[in-house]
């Protein structure tokens, strides 16, 4: 793996956990699975690697501000495919 994201805790309760997550050009996450329904706002525009178990890749464009939902359950690796630091914060919903 290349360098981690590095993800920093902002707030975390019985409600939501919130995290944002800063990545270096080619930063990644490392595979993982969401174990709560998110929401991603993405703090620049930019675009994602996102890598499934099975070796599949798509790319992800975001949008500065433009937030997305995605359900648990999600399993990937998520990789900053820019030549800048990028950034997003995540809010997991706690159910």
């Amino acid at each position: 793996m290349s360098q981690a994201a590095v993800p920093t805790v902002q707030i975390d309760n019985d409600q939501v956990r919130v995290t944002e997550w800063r990545f270096a050009p080619g930063a990644e996450t490392g595979f993982h699975i969401h174990e709560m329904d998110y929401i991603v706002v993405p703090g620049l525009t930019g675009t994602l690697r996102i890598v499934a178990p099975d070796g599949g890749e798509t790319m992800s464009d975001l949008t500065h501000g433009v937030s997305y939902f995605r359900g648990k359950g999600v399993h990937h690796n998520v990789i900053n495919a820019n030549d800048y630091e990028f950034h997003f914060v995540e809010v997991e919903l706690k159910q």
